[in-house]
């Protein structure tokens, strides 16, 4: 973390107390937004009888999983948009950092070094340990695309995904 003595401050504890504490707001906040978006159709607004009025549909937790030990002081969350074409996949890889995958459209056939291949089809969702080794990751179609949104949880910076050998995946790409 940067510190920055402001001239109208003076107080280095204080400014670092106040960026620790908007750090932790924001991670907040994107753990907020993350469960808004992977809980989806939750609760929704509907208006009736002319009157506005709040009512939930039924909701509920549609995936956890406990993450790894990060370090809290550089914690990073990044949504992709993982998008394959009828019959796609992507070349032996691994992540970095813990990813939660839900599934938009499609079917998604995947395995990781060690573990049995698992398919996830539209409104599914799955964990992926860090540097976990992705043997097969891609579209179980051959006429479908596949898009799934990949939740990182980073703490620290690095590329967040990383090539392999395939000699070193152990599985096989089809």
């Amino acid at each position: 973390m940067d510190l920055v003595v402001s001239p109208l401050k003076g107080d280095v504890k204080v400014q670092q107390e106040e960026a620790t504490m908007m750090n932790r707001e924001k991670w907040v906040a994107v753990v907020a937004i993350l469960g808004a978006l992977m809980a989806g159709y939750g609760a929704l607004l509907q208006v009736s009888a002319g009157t506005a009025q709040a009512k939930h549909d039924h909701s509920g937790v549609v995936f956890s999983h406990p993450l790894p030990q990060l370090d809290g002081s550089h914690l990073a969350a990044t949504l992709v948009e993982v998008n394959y074409g009828p019959g796609e996949s992507s070349p032996p890889h691994t992540h970095p950092c813990p990813v939660i995958g839900y599934i938009l459209e499609g079917t998604y056939r995947t395995q990781v070094k060690g573990e049995p291949e698992a398919i996830y089809k539209a409104g599914e969702t799955f964990y992926e340990a860090p540097n976990g080794v992705h043997a097969v990751s891609a579209n179980a179609s051959q006429s479908a695309p596949l898009k799934f949104i990949a939740f990182f949880t980073c703490d620290r910076q690095a590329p967040l995904s990383s090539a392999v050998s395939e000699k070193s995946s152990g599985g096989t790409q089809r």
